[in-house]
């Protein structure tokens, strides 16, 4: 059950997490309420007063919860402003609280006057604290807190509260409401910060792989955009002198077939490096890529004198689980080692923050998850493994030999932060 319970904890998003967090300490605070104010009057008045002193609370810390969750939704925008609750709330505090003051008169019991003076501030100030959630401008806050603290003591005075006792009660009031107002909205400022930060993050990823896109778009453009004018004036040309029936209309065409070979050799050396990316350029990539989405990345190892296509492969690797590791996890961590061990190159990228289906690595889908990796890595003797491990972690561990092919001048074992 506990591990259920865990499971169900670490599926979930840090926003997510802190979100839970926020709500049930708003819950929690109705049980505070119960404990602190409700409780105590079973000792200070008589069993009947007291009873119904209680389920009064009772009632009262419900409403709180409920108007606070309710309030919680507004703020994240899914749902509208719960005015009517928000109403709600503010006549069944200051009902309770009357009631509270009017039964002071009929009750008895061994400290009646300490039983009522708590129900009567208390009430208010989790009333008034709770309400702030369902508000945003700083100035209504103060108004609300200022309001319920001058209504207590408009409202104790004509039931028998001398002055000084009423401007007391009103000072309670004021100090328990603004304590209650300034926790809710550091609160709520607190989550809205850690989910702008999570859509920072995200946004910072998918920029990384825009400019990347644009790189590869720029290659693109240097390589064909000459080349192409070229082929067009020519082949208009070439058009041109045709129609003259002239013979260096052939010439022409040759030369434009020759640019348009030049231009697919040209393109393909550009699609190969983009396939085949070195190593070293993966490794630093990744690093960059994963600091700026915020996740702390510690790359070792140096691939520098390893066989190009051991790094055609190993660099597929880095791609593919760095991209999963934004794409499917929340993570906080990641290292990236690589090192030669034993006639091998040992490639090991692990995260922590895996959620949801604990597979933060590649996916499993075919050509470009764990299939497309082995497939490539297959091409050089190589192997790969990938699954969880820890608590939230996941790791990808890919090995080449190195035994049929040229060794490496310098050992990989540099570190690069």
């Amino acid at each position: 059950m506990s591990g259920a319970a865990g499971g169900w904890w670490r599926r979930k998003t840090t926003p997510a997490k802190v979100e839970t967090y926020t709500r049930w300490s708003f819950h929690f605070f109705a049980l505070i309420e119960v404990t602190a104010i409700g409780l105590p009057v079973f000792g200070q008045a008589g069993a009947a007063l007291a009873s119904l002193l209680m389920a009064l609370v009772v009632v009262h810390a419900l409403l709180c919860a409920v108007t606070a969750s309710r309030a919680l939704d507004w703020t994240r925008g899914r749902r509208e402003q719960p005015v009517r609750l928000l109403w709600a709330l503010v006549t069944a505090t200051y009902v309770i609280a009357v009631v509270a003051l009017v039964l002071r008169r009929h009750g008895s019991g061994p400290d009646l006057d300490a039983a009522v003076a708590g129900v009567f501030t208390g009430v208010q100030s989790f009333g008034a604290g709770t309400m702030t959630l369902g508000v945003r401008n700083r100035r209504r806050v103060l108004s609300l807190v200022a309001g319920f603290a001058c209504g207590a003591g408009a409202v104790s005075l004509p039931l028998g509260y001398p002055v000084p006792a009423a401007l007391l009660t009103a000072l309670v009031v004021f100090l328990g409401s603004a304590f209650l107002a300034v926790t809710a909205i550091f609160s709520v400022w607190l989550l809205d910060a850690v989910y702008e930060l999570d859509e920072a993050r995200e946004t910072r990823a998918r920029l990384a792989v825009a400019e990347e896109r644009l790189r590869f778009g720029r290659d693109l453009h240097d390589v064909l955009g000459r080349n192409l004018a070229v082929i067009a004036l020519k082949s208009e040309l070439a058009v041109q002198l045709a129609r003259r029936e002239r013979p260096e209309a052939v010439d022409q065409m040759i030369e434009v077939q020759r640019i348009a070979q030049e231009s697919q050799r040209e393109v393909r050396d550009v699609v190969r490096g983009y396939r085949e990316a070195d190593l070293g350029t993966e490794l630093a990539g990744a690093q960059g890529v994963l600091t700026a989405a915020g996740v702390a990345c510690e790359v070792t190892g140096d691939a520098a004198g390893l066989p190009a296509e051991v790094q055609s492969a190993l660099g597929w690797v880095v791609r593919e689980a760095t991209t999963n590791v934004l794409r499917h996890g929340d993570a906080g961590r990641c290292t990236v080692g690589l090192r030669v061990r034993e006639g091998s190159v040992v490639l090991t990228v692990q995260n922590d923050g895996v959620v949801a289906r604990g597979d933060a690595g590649p996916s499993r889908d075919g050509g470009s998850g764990l299939a497309g990796l082995r497939e490539r890595l297959a091409v050089v003797d190589g192997t790969l493994e990938a699954g969880p491990v820890g608590a939230d972690g996941f790791r990808v561990v890919a090995s080449v030999p190195l035994s049929d092919r040229t060794t490496p001048e310098t050992s990989v074992s540099g570190v690069t932060s």
